[in-house]
């Protein structure tokens, strides 16, 4: 069997830069919109280390990667308390898309400095492109309408009963695991991801 160490640590440090932005904005939004919860957390912060999920942001990306089995991960999520949210329900759907739009904002950024990079450092460019896709990926894939996903904050704001939403819950891993290992739902994200990253790409040349 073999091993992809290098792929691997690469992989998870991808991962890391990613999250922090992803997660801060959650708690940014939050904090703006009245819920001091992220604050006393310790979330509202770009440092990677208070956005990990040691299982979830280092070790199952880590050994995934290592098997050269795919790329799964996630980070640490950021608590919040929808009763000091302004909006209520309306401002925690706001929280929850923070965090995709992070991930857009990020890959613009990446690929800027990727261009900038191409012509002296072709390895290191390489890699940020990679990242592109990853943070596009990443946005798409938080959007699915499924706990604990952002997109599930979508069916909060609809007002759909907090029972549904708690089964739906339960139940939320394994209709990941249908949406993206039996439906074509991982597909078609690989696809708008890389297409999202050919458009940035275009746009900043």
């Amino acid at each position: 069997m073999h091993l992809h160490f290098q792929e691997a640590v690469l992989n998870v440090l991808l991962l890391w830069i990613l999250t922090a932005p992803h997660e801060f904005a959650h708690a940014w939004v939050g904090t703006k919109l009245g819920d001091d919860t992220p604050l006393l957390d310790g979330r509202v912060t770009l440092n990677p280390l208070a956005h990990i999920d040691w299982i979830g942001t280092t070790l199952l990306p880590f050994a995934t990667s290592l098997l050269g089995g795919g790329f799964i991960g996630w980070g640490k999520p950021v608590r919040s308390d929808v009763s000091k949210l302004k909006g209520g329900l309306n401002g925690l759907l706001l929280v929850a898309l923070a965090g995709p739009f992070s991930n857009v904002i990020m890959a613009v950024a990446l690929a800027a400095v990727a261009l900038g990079a191409v012509g002296h450092f072709p390895a290191f460019a390489q890699y940020l492109a990679d990242g592109v896709r990853l943070s596009l990926y990443l946005a798409i894939f938080n959007m699915l309408p499924i706990p604990p996903l952002d997109g599930s904050k979508l069916l909060l704001a609809m007002r759909i009963p907090m029972s549904i939403y708690r089964e739906l819950a339960r139940a939320g891993f394994m209709l990941l695991v249908l949406a993206i290992g039996v439906s074509d739902i991982g597909r078609w994200m690989s696809e708008w991801s890389y297409s999202g990253a050919r458009a940035i790409f275009g746009m900043l040349r």
